[in-house]
């Protein structure tokens, strides 16, 4: 009688196989301790329940990593977050335009550490005189126009770089915030770096957001 030839079974059969039936090893547990792999990182034979328990431990590695830094970001927000609540105190308690500008520019420098500050506003409540209220070109207010956050970044050609005088030839990166006066923008306040990396594009904007916003409030309402 004619006996057909049976073909082995490959790899690939068996791999098909454990995953049409995901119970196979639950079913058949001793194999858990039979069947060995190599080990991740030296390359030694260990068991299949070795390598479950390995991929695990690195999964929980993963998660406290994951953890720890979520916690980091969450105490450092709240420090923020205390800094803008000092500066937000400071300009409620300051009387009159230039002690607001005062309580401003000693918040940036003193709680948030940014060395260079500058302010230029061209449609002021008040007349006013000083060196926030010269004249700035069509282009600069073309591009506050345009803003809907804060700019964090390299300054590139932007005029603002000349905001800072002297200190121009070494600001690296700037953030550039707009002063709003009914949902119109009416200035910007501008920080500036010599690091090239202290304000970069990518960066959140939430606090300086909030920073802008008291600025505009203190600034540009009205008060002499």
């Amino acid at each position: 009688m004619h006996q057909e030839d049976t073909a082995p079974m490959t790899a690939e059969d068996v791999v098909r196989y454990l995953r049409e039936h995901p119970d196979f090893l639950s079913e058949h547990s001793d194999l858990l301790g039979v069947l060995t792999v190599p080990h991740p990182a030296h390359g030694d034979a260990i068991s299949l329940t070795e390598r479950q328990l390995h991929i695990l431990r690195g999964k929980i590695q993963q998660l406290e990593q994951k953890l720890a830094e979520l916690i980091r970001f969450g105490e450092q927000n709240d420090v923020i977050g205390e800094k803008v609540h000092r500066l937000a105190a400071s300009l409620l308690m300051a009387n009159g335009y230039a002690a607001k500008c005062r309580a401003l520019f000693a918040s940036m420098q003193d709680d948030f550490v940014v060395p260079h500050t500058v302010l230029r506003i061209w449609d002021s409540p008040a007349g006013r005189e000083g060196e926030e209220f010269q004249p700035v070109s069509e282009s600069i207010r073309a591009f506050a126009d345009g803003m809907t956050r804060p700019y964090c970044g390299a300054p590139g050609k932007l005029e603002v770089l000349d905001w800072f005088g002297e200190m121009a030839p070494h600001i690296r990166s700037v953030v550039l915030m707009p002063l709003w006066q009914k949902k119109r923008v009416a200035g910007l306040f501008a920080l500036g770096s010599e690091e090239d990396e202290r304000f970069y594009g990518e960066m959140g904007t939430l606090y300086l957001e909030r920073i802008g916003e008291l600025a505009s409030v203190a600034l540009l309402s009205g008060d002499d």
